[in-house]
């Protein structure tokens, strides 16, 4: 049973590594805004799965499905930093981007506080605990049809400079916005010229060797401090 679990946990991370392994790929073919709709039937299937394991009598369930939210996930933390960064005004994209990790981190206490067994952590409960996972997933599938595909994406990747202008009016309002298309079209020139490294490549480069010593370090040491225990 502690090996059972113990995979049962640890599958979430293994999921998230290859959900984020893909995120590039599939941003640069299919845009932000349809992966990440897509991305929410995928959360929304992977909580069914969960919640549906206790009627099924099917510990594997909750295994699948913590694989399936985990790719989820690793798909979603870059998809969505990078979209609400993309459909942001200059001037609120540096605020709009740390509210990832503000509502991540009130993400991960709503769930331990509702993980208690005075509230969704009883026998009876838990299933709906393992399947809230799909709420706010439904709540971005429903809303995020209204919104428009990154103006960064329509113009670096499609070329469409007219869908660039109506996604910024859409988003700004109207206006004068000659200056946002023209820091895109900087950014694309600048894309053009730069070469992509791969992994491999990344870590082989001596140009970067002390920036990956230091993300290396403080990602393990967060990991090592203690407060997943506590």
């Amino acid at each position: 049973l502690l090996f059972l679990w113990s995979i049962t946990v640890s599958i979430f991370g293994i999921g998230g590594l290859l959900g984020s392994a893909g995120s590039r790929y599939l941003t640069i073919k299919y845009g932000k805004k349809k992966c990440l709709l897509c991305n929410n039937l995928l959360m929304i299937a992977a909580a069914s799965i969960m919640g549906c394991s206790k009627i099924a009598r099917s510990f594997e369930m909750i295994l699948i499905g913590r694989f399936i939210c985990g790719i989820s996930v690793g798909l979603c933390v870059p998809l969505h930093q990078q979209y609400v960064g993309e459909i942001s005004p200059n001037k609120l994209r540096g605020f709009a981007n740390s509210t990832a990790s503000f509502f991540w981190s009130l993400g991960k206490a709503i769930g331990q506080i509702t993980g208690q067994r005075e509230l969704l952590g009883r026998q009876s409960l838990w299933p709906m605990l393992m399947a809230s996972c799909g709420l706010p997933a439904l709540v971005q599938l429903v809303t995020l049809p209204f919104f428009p595909e990154s103006p960064s994406y329509l113009l670096i990747h499609k070329g469409d400079l007219e869908g660039c202008k109506r996604a910024i009016r859409q988003l700004w309002g109207e206006g004068r916005h000659q200056a946002e298309i023209d820091d895109i079209m900087k950014e694309k020139a600048t894309m053009k010229n730069t070469k992509i490294l791969s992994v491999l490549e990344l870590l082989k480069d001596p140009a970067f060797r002390w920036q990956l010593y230091m993300i290396v370090i403080l990602t393990a040491t967060v990991q090592l401090c203690g407060i997943n225990a506590v």
